[in-house]
């Protein structure tokens, strides 16, 4: 994943965020819900149309039920930050959604990060196999005669 790289400054998610309210209940649509201890995610492939040039894209998502506006921006700059710093672990071409649970905004970062890490990989792990269910899926190409 080719993160925008400023010199002198840190990588950013900037332009790899779901941020259409669209983009979000597609990926719900198209996706099976996960748990893990703190959070619980949905993977879904990105349409067609944008997959010209694969890239991924994650969505967070913390509501009223997680506490005040303060706290909820916590936990979506602790989340953002985790993420930041293994967004090479995004599976290509697929849209990632993480629901974080209370729990994110107390639990140390070091814990944090490592349940990321563990989700991004079996999110990377799952894509991987449906990458190849596709391939199987298409039809072959007729030999000519």
């Amino acid at each position: 994943m080719n993160l925008e790289e400023n010199p002198g400054r840190r990588k950013t998610l900037k332009g790899f965020r779901l941020r259409k309210h669209s983009d979000f209940q597609r990926a719900y649509a198209a996706a099976r819900k996960r748990q893990s201890a703190s959070m619980s995610w949905f993977l879904a492939a990105q349409p067609q149309a944008q997959r010209t040039a694969p890239a991924s894209r994650v969505g967070l998502t913390a509501g009223k039920v997680l506490g005040k506006a303060h706290e909820r921006n916590r936990i979506k700059r602790r989340m953002r930050e985790a993420l930041r710093r293994h967004a090479e672990l995004l599976p290509q071409g697929f849209d990632l959604i993480l629901h974080p649970r209370r729990a994110v905004l107390t639990m140390e970062f070091a814990k944090l990060e490592a349940e990321v890490v563990r989700i991004l990989e079996v999110a990377n792990a799952e894509a991987g196999r449906r990458a190849v269910s596709e391939e199987d899926k298409r039809p072959l190409a007729r030999p000519e005669p």
